[in-house]
């Protein structure tokens, strides 16, 4: 697979996720799965947005800024993901869950950048 199609198959797929973010910001409150806390619900879908965004990112850019970078583009988003809440029935826009969102973000991205980087030096080797 070429760069260009990495590329633009990790922005598809970034693209989507946020899409099933928004999608689940969507559902009233009492439409949510009971089962999950509603924390692990923001890490979880966070900490796949920060992988993915890093992943698209690190074509383009040295690892450290691509990992900044996803982590502040996923805090963004979890931003405009808390003001989409305010026009949700029951929902209401929380800094705690944009810190949650964050939180993950940055899970996902440094997981991500830490296996990554640990596969570079095995190649190389």
């Amino acid at each position: 697979m070429s760069v260009t199609q990495s590329r633009s198959l990790l922005w598809l797929a970034i693209a989507a996720w946020a899409g099933v973010i928004f999608f689940m910001s969507s559902l009233p409150g009492s439409s949510l799965p009971p089962r999950i806390p509603p924390q692990i619900g923001h890490l979880g879908e966070y900490f796949i947005l920060g992988s993915l965004l890093y992943m698209a990112l690190r074509i383009d850019l040295p690892p450290r800024r691509a990992l900044l970078l996803a982590v502040l583009l996923a805090s963004a988003y979890g931003v405009t993901d808390e003001f989409h809440q305010r026009f949700v029935a029951t929902r209401t826009p929380d800094v705690w869950d944009w810190a949650t969102d964050t939180l993950g973000a940055l899970a996902g991205a440094g997981l991500t950048h830490v296996i990554l980087a640990r596969a570079s030096r095995r190649r190389s080797a």
